[in-house]
């Protein structure tokens, strides 16, 4: 599905998010403060428009996904970022590698979440910290309603008007609905190892960014996950 939908994606995530989404980008790279000498691994990159808020000088930014035709897409958009293939659930890197790890609007498509963060943790360097930004729960009760009827009346159409298919929208709608609370995925988090979690909601809730660290030293109990 995302293989079909790389070319048209990242315009279409504007379209739909009524441009929200540079911001957001914004923030994440905030929250990451990347600097020189440090490298940041960011899964479910796509074509890289997420990674390339980390790509300063003298930072090692390496973009990784599970969709080839994302990646193909992104080596033509910037060639001056590493691509690399990845599946969250068994990273092809190092442990302690990445003074960061990221992941942007790609955690809940992620067939074991539980298994992924564990992966997130296990490539982090102790010290070093996780940034997770993702759709979530709109806190106000007054609003849900109007976003829920957004995500299931209105998203297929938008998504239709900016040519790409409706089916990958529905998913996206029933994916964004299915996904924890803020506080059950700071929990998750948690339960992967790590510590200090924190997050921030963006547009009354719509999406959330959870930052955590990577505890600088680690019990045997939590080396042997």
């Amino acid at each position: 599905m995302f293989d079909s939908v790389a070319s048209k994606y990242d315009r279409a995530n504007d379209l739909l998010s009524f441009g929200q989404t540079h911001r957001w980008r914004i923030k994440v790279r905030d929250a990451v403060a990347p600097k020189p000498g440090q490298s940041v691994l960011d899964l479910a990159a796509g074509t890289g428009s997420s990674s390339i808020a980390f790509n300063l000088e003298g930072v090692r930014v390496v973009a990784s996904d599970f969709s080839q035709g994302m990646l193909a897409e992104g080596r033509k958009r910037h060639p001056e970022l590493e691509f690399v293939f990845a599946d969250a659930t068994n990273l092809p890197f190092a442990a302690n590698e990445f003074d960061a790890t990221t992941i942007s609007f790609g955690l809940r498509n992620v067939v074991d979440v539980e298994k992924a963060l564990r992966e997130m943790f296990r490539v982090t360097k102790p010290g070093g910290r996780v940034v997770i930004c993702e759709f979530s729960r709109v806190q106000n009760s007054l609003l849900r309603p109007l976003y829920e009827f957004y995500l299931k009346r209105l998203l297929p159409v938008f998504s239709r008007m900016a040519g790409q298919k409706p089916e990958a929208y529905d998913y996206l709608a029933e994916s964004i609905l299915a996904w924890p609370s803020q506080n059950k995925l700071a929990k998750k988090i948690l339960a992967a190892g790590f510590e200090k979690v924190v997050y921030k909601n963006l547009v009354f809730g719509v999406v959330a960014i959870h930052v955590a660290r990577k505890p600088k030293k680690i019990s045997s109990k939590k080396e042997k996950k």
